[in-house]
């Protein structure tokens, strides 16, 4: 667990007065999982996920924000960033740049190497939004205005529904 990380959200968004809480539940790292343990609609699930964008002469890492229930299109990603092509990073890479394991990545950038961008879906899914906060046993619930307003991301569209929708 990042209490580090963790520690970092609480306070950004306290100093940005957001609306929020946290919450403390059994273990998950699937989005699926992750909202029944919370007790959540998988739709309020926002899921971080930290990508190489590469070509056109980029080299990049994003940090890409997408709704829990839907899938990222890395082809569109990489195009939209301006690369020709994205893939996921490495678990090595994943923990450098946030400090956190797969799964426990909230949507925020605390690295400068790491490019926040977010799926405008994400905005339009549900009033508050959940993500897990540098923990698999911990979240935070937040009103999407408030995230949107104190992280102000690029917003590209680059989620598809997954075949279970």
């Amino acid at each position: 667990m990042s209490s580090i990380i963790f520690n970092q959200l609480v306070s950004v968004l306290e100093q940005g007065n957001a609306r929020f809480r946290v919450m403390e539940h059994a273990s998950a790292g699937r989005s699926e999982d992750a909202a029944k343990a919370r007790g959540t609609n998988i739709e309020q699930g926002a899921k971080a996920l930290v990508c190489h964008v590469k070509g056109n002469g980029i080299k990049q890492h994003v940090l890409a924000v997408l709704p829990a229930h839907r899938k990222a299109n890395l082809s569109v990603l990489a195009q939209q960033v301006g690369g020709t092509r994205a893939s996921l990073a490495s678990p090595k890479e994943v923990m450098e740049l946030t400090q956190c394991v797969f799964g426990a990545i909230p949507p925020f950038s605390f690295h400068a190497d790491l490019q926040l961008v977010v799926d405008p879906l994400v905005f339009q899914q549900e009033e508050e939004m959940v993500f897990n906060a540098g923990s698999l046993e911990r979240s935070i619930l937040l009103n999407v205005e408030d995230y949107q307003r104190i992280v102000q991301p690029s917003l590209i569209a680059f989620s598809e529904a997954n075949i279970t929708e």
